[in-house]
């Protein structure tokens, strides 16, 4: 029998009440991993956490605004505190603001998706990175999007903040490589999330208007994200960091 690529390792999610992260947890705790299921929002991080127990794996839910330094220390010390040790770490909470031209942005939403996208990411590598170091290294996997390679209209701040993940990966990179530790940027194209629903209204309308802009012509669903944040958090990827995992159904080749 094959062995489960995430064995003795233990994760840290943020952002993983929902879409992408719910599917990156369970993703991760199906291949052995024990998984801290964080979440600003407490019932969706407890819902996901006992989809994981009730599966057979390990996990402990943590509510957690990655926005706040101690907020963020708190869940990376709730990990090592519940599983002994620290070995990954996904950042993938995100916010998003109404769609707009950056001259009528409102300037706390500016801020918001900044503290949220770009600082919460700083914040849980910030305070995971010496627990990361402790235990011989790891992997850090930051969530960015394909519109940190290409824009859209109406999304200044949201794009701005993506492609700054993917240089902040590549910082953490070079700033680690010493501690053994991976630093990389997983790039999801549109993908079937409430968000989308939010956006859009209903899922529906979203293929139909975002998922049309990919070349396969459809919306990801968050499990094909999975298995791209399994594979950089595993040995699989052992001679990568510094780079951008693009699994954007070919939206950023037109």
């Amino acid at each position: 029998m094959t062995q489960a690529r995430l064995a003795g390792r233990i994760a840290v999610v943020t952002g993983a009440g929902n879409g992408i992260g719910r599917a990156v947890s369970r993703a991760f705790a199906a291949e052995g991993a024990a998984v801290l299921c964080a979440d600003i929002a407490p019932d969706d991080a407890d819902l996901v956490t006992r989809g994981i127990v009730d599966d057979g794996g390990r996990a402990v839910a943590c509510q957690c605004d990655v926005s706040d330094s101690a907020s963020a220390k708190a869940a990376v010390e709730m990990a090592v505190s519940e599983f002994g040790a620290l070995h990954v770490v996904v950042s993938n909470a995100a916010t998003f603001v109404p769609i707009t031209t950056l001259a009528d942005m409102e300037e706390e939403h500016w801020h918001r998706t900044i503290a949220v996208n770009l600082t919460g990411a700083f914040l849980i590598c910030k305070h995971a990175i010496p627990h990361l170091r402790a235990a011989g290294g790891g992997s850090i996997i930051l969530v960015a999007s394909q519109m940190a390679r290409v824009a859209n209209a109406g999304q200044a701040a949201y794009c701005a903040t993506k492609g700054a993940l993917v240089q902040l990966a590549k910082g953490i990179a070079l700033d680690h490589a010493g501690d053994n530790i991976r630093a990389n940027t997983l790039s999801p194209g549109g993908t079937a999330t409430d968000r989308m629903v939010a956006r859009f209204g209903d899922l529906e309308t979203a293929e139909r208007v975002w998922g049309s802009k990919h070349p396969m012509g459809r919306l990801a669903r968050p499990e094909e994200m999975a298995p791209g944040a399994v594979f950089l958090a595993s040995d699989d990827s052992a001679f990568m960091t510094g780079a951008d995992l693009l699994i954007d159904g070919g939206y950023a080749a037109w």
